[in-house]
């Protein structure tokens, strides 16, 4: 498994002509860096002089930021497999009629579940914003520069993932389903620039 290599086996294999893994991969490692920097906020916050205060805040958002790094985590290698069920898919005998049918009917199945990964990602790249702003709010000052990485990271993560959910639908035959992730994807985008932006205005006010 994919997440299971070591990092200078990964970026080999990244840099390889391997089809995997691939951007949309690299989307779900993305986003668990950038989670993985929210957790460390919270632990760095958690304990210290001057934020008793926001302990019990601090602690809600590292239950989340964890769960979410779980996620993240599995969609490293989600991504890998569903590029590869298209493939296959594309590997189907169409000798004849029959053979065309069957073999259409699975790459557009394999194109909606590849869909459904990114689609996943962009998702928790909003909630990691989400964290990361509360983080740059009221986590320890000295590591808020770690808060801004990773509302930056978490922002990439979502225009990454929506890379690769366009691509994808591209090829997908079903208008109703296609408008319902674009719909779906672009209410995420706008959320997330939003708390993006909040994020960082919030960093550059205590970096300061």
């Amino acid at each position: 498994m994919l997440k299971e290599l070591k990092i200078t086996d990964f970026l080999d294999k990244l840099a390889s002509k391997s089809p995997t893994p691939g951007g949309g991969s690299v989307a779900a490692l993305s986003g668990g860096l950038s989670i993985s920097l929210v957790s460390m906020v919270c632990n760095l916050t958690l304990g210290k002089k001057n934020y008793e205060g926001v302990e019990e805040q601090t602690r809600e958002i590292l239950v989340n930021s964890e769960r979410i790094r779980g996620e993240f985590t599995k969609l490293v290698d989600l991504d890998a497999e569903a590029f590869q069920e298209i493939m296959d898919a594309y590997k189907l005998p169409k000798s004849d009629e029959t053979e065309k049918k069957i073999r259409s009917e699975a790459i557009q199945a394999a194109l909606r579940k590849a869909t459904q990964v990114p689609l996943r990602t962009m998702e928790l790249s909003v909630e990691t914003l989400a964290l990361a702003k509360e983080c740059a709010n009221i986590g320890n000052k000295n590591v808020v520069s770690d808060a801004g990485v990773a509302g930056s990271l978490a922002a990439a993560t979502m225009e990454s993932a929506w890379f690769n959910v366009q691509i994808n639908i591209n090829s997908i035959k079903d208008q109703s389903f296609t408008e319902g992730i674009e719909e779906r994807a672009q209410k995420l985008l706008d959320e997330g620039d939003a708390l993006y932006d909040d994020t960082m205005e919030y960093v550059e006010k205590r970096l300061t």
